[in-house]
């Protein structure tokens, strides 16, 4: 099988205490289309952006999850929530499957800092594989920034990248370009879910191995339902984008090794950048 239905729940969200609305908004969402694999939530969508939310996974919030996709048989990505280990907090993506189980959580490596405080970074990239269907790349919000982490992915295989983000400041259509060139320059599914309502400003998006939108999404409440053609991928890939360029072949064949890759970072330029920091008034 290579076509794959993903539903992404853009919702009118509270600054926290979601969880019901979520559950609801799920269980709406696969009446109205009984055909959808995989539910995907934006980014802290349950319990917003309060550490004091924060608790050791499996949480009470993560098991409702996990209840609900049992119950439909879905995939289900939770979007995020904060994780506590011990004196530490993480931004924690939950990926489950269709029996209840958690395949795997992923911890967002790059924290929007200095914004996102006392938040830890995780060390690794994720990658899951749907059985039959394909290896899926997961990120959230703020790591898009840093292609690195897409094209590690894409090393590993990911012929989709889902997205949960939640962005509610002017840069939007900064990220809304991002999510087009990393689709195109990894040639996979981007699909892109940021929240509304008190918590985000919407406007996702879903994007093709080629660089086509397949949805773009206003401001308000949306789901946003999209089949994704793995075959399409794989074809791509082998084919090039619009039969021309073929920017995966060509990342591997030319055997570059960049230097800042070899080197501590402050040892380079960007050393000399200063600290990071809240800007300040003047």
């Amino acid at each position: 099988m290579t076509h794959f239905a993903i539903a992404g729940l853009q919702l009118e969200l509270q600054a926290s205490d979601n969880l019901t609305l979520v559950l609801t908004k799920i269980r709406q969402t696969l009446l109205r289309y009984p055909w959808v694999q995989m539910v995907v939530l934006s980014e802290l969508a349950v319990d917003g952006c309060a550490l004091g939310k924060a608790k050791a996974m499996p949480s009470d919030e993560e098991r409702a999850l996990c209840d609900v996709a049992r119950e439909l048989g879905i995939w289900l990505v939770s979007g995020s929530l904060y994780e506590r280990v011990e004196d530490k907090v993480y931004n924690t993506a939950s990926v489950i499957n269709p029996v209840g189980d958690v395949v795997t959580r992923y911890r967002k490596m790059y924290p929007f800092y200095p914004y996102e405080k006392n938040v830890e970074a995780g060390d690794r990239v994720c990658t899951f594989e749907v059985p039959d269907v394909g290896t899926f790349g997961l990120s959230i919000c703020y790591d898009m920034w840093f292609p690195e982490t897409s094209r590690a992915m894409a090393c590993q295989g990911a012929e989709v990248i889902l997205h949960p983000t939640l962005t509610n400041t002017h840069d939007r259509d900064l990220e809304l370009a991002m999510n087009r060139a990393t689709a195109v320059q990894n040639q996979c599914y981007v699909i892109d879910v940021n929240g509304a309502g008190e918590q985000a400003v919407g406007r996702s998006l879903f994007v093709g191995p080629e660089g086509d939108i397949l949805h773009a999404a206003g401001e308000n409440e949306e789901v946003m339902i999209t089949e994704v053609d793995i075959s399409r991928v794989r074809r791509t890939r082998e084919r090039g984008v619009m039969g021309l360029g073929q920017p995966l072949k060509s990342f591997r064949d030319a055997g570059h090794r960049y230097d800042h890759q070899q080197q501590d970072l402050q040892d380079t330029f960007l050393g000399t950048l200063g600290a990071l920091e809240l800007p300040k008034l003047g």
